[in-house]
């Protein structure tokens, strides 16, 4: 049975994702514990200049071809199911985000393999692999023994520190030859980045986030007060976008935007496993949240079990009188 350990890397435009050096680092924890290397999968066109950030891992497999130039899932999941075959790792690690599980189902499905998605963890133990998983939501964790001699885990962003894989350096290459990407389903028109908005999230230093628990549009006034006092602005989770409360712009999350600010005060956000995927990079997490159980307070550095209206305008005028 192969000691190997494989990472899915992800990238856009040119830039690798941070999550990719998360599961670097875990990566590189599996490979110690099993005694086998550390392999970094690559797949794009013009993407082999890309290995020398990716020093983490023993080598980097690169699956090149201009057809791949641009992510689809159906030809990446090709791509990537020929770079696991061909090195035929003991775990496959791929991301819980948008464009990792996209193709995790499909490569279980295409190498038969089983599937853990939205890992917390993964540990190998004398070789039996072992996941804990969020479940319902990110409301419990279910720990599984993983069967068969190869396995893929889909691992959330935040599950290991990004800084331990993230090293420059010059591992060998490994050239995959590409699969036959004949008759493609989906095929790439062009990228649309979300339209500008009145503040750029992704470069606020204090972000006061809100969720459904805030009850009404009207309220929001409450929590922009805070936002302006601590001299930060407001940002949201997917339900108050999708309520039209605050614009696409504001959101954070998978399908929205990943933010790393100083502070991030989520107030009446109940912490589902796509927002945290967006949030968790954040140096302070301050949760408010009446639920006791919410799966925010899993990420939080400070909560608070309390009702937002009575924390909130307390909060506000404690900063005014400090200013």
């Amino acid at each position: 049975m192969s000691a190997d350990i494989a990472v899915v890397v992800e990238h856009l435009e040119g830039v690798l994702a941070e999550v990719s050096f998360e599961m670097l680092a875990k990566g590189r924890e599996l490979a110690a514990a099993g005694g086998g290397m550390l392999w970094a999968v690559l797949i794009g066109h013009g993407v082999t200049r890309l290995a020398g950030e990716l020093g983490a891992a023993d080598g980097v497999a690169v699956v090149e071809q201009e057809a791949l130039a641009h992510y689809t899932p159906e030809a990446y999941e090709k791509a990537a199911a020929a770079a696991l075959q061909a090195l035929a790792p003991r775990v496959a690690l791929v991301a819980s985000s948008s464009m990792g599980l996209d193709q995790a189902a499909g490569l279980s499905g295409t190498l038969g393999w089983p599937l853990c998605a939205y890992c917390k963890d993964v540990a190998l133990t004398d070789g039996a692999l072992t996941a804990v998983s969020q479940i319902y939501g990110g409301k419990l964790l279910a720990t599984a023994e993983v069967p068969g001699e190869h396995a893929i885990c889909a691992m959330l962003p935040g599950a290991a520190a990004a800084a331990a894989g993230r090293k420059s350096g010059t591992p060998p290459v490994r050239e995959i030859p590409p699969p036959a990407l004949d008759g493609l389903r989906v095929r790439f028109k062009r990228l649309i980045q979300p339209e500008g908005g009145d503040v750029d999230i992704t470069r606020e230093g204090i972000l006061v986030s809100v969720g459904r628990g805030i009850g009404s549009q009207d309220n929001i006034a409450v929590v922009k007060e805070l936002a302006e006092a601590l001299g930060g602005a407001v940002s949201s989770s997917r339900p108050i976008v999708d309520q039209g409360w605050l614009p696409k712009t504001r959101q954070v999350g998978k399908s929205g935007l990943s933010v790393k600010p100083k502070l991030y005060l989520a107030v009446g956000i109940s912490g589902a496993p796509e927002h945290i995927e967006g949030m968790r990079g954040a140096e302070l997490i301050v949760a408010i949240n009446t639920d006791p159980g919410a799966p925010i307070f899993d990420v939080a550095h400070y909560g608070v079990v309390s009702d937002l209206f009575d924390v909130i305008p307390a909060l506000t005028e404690k900063v005014k009188s400090r200013a």
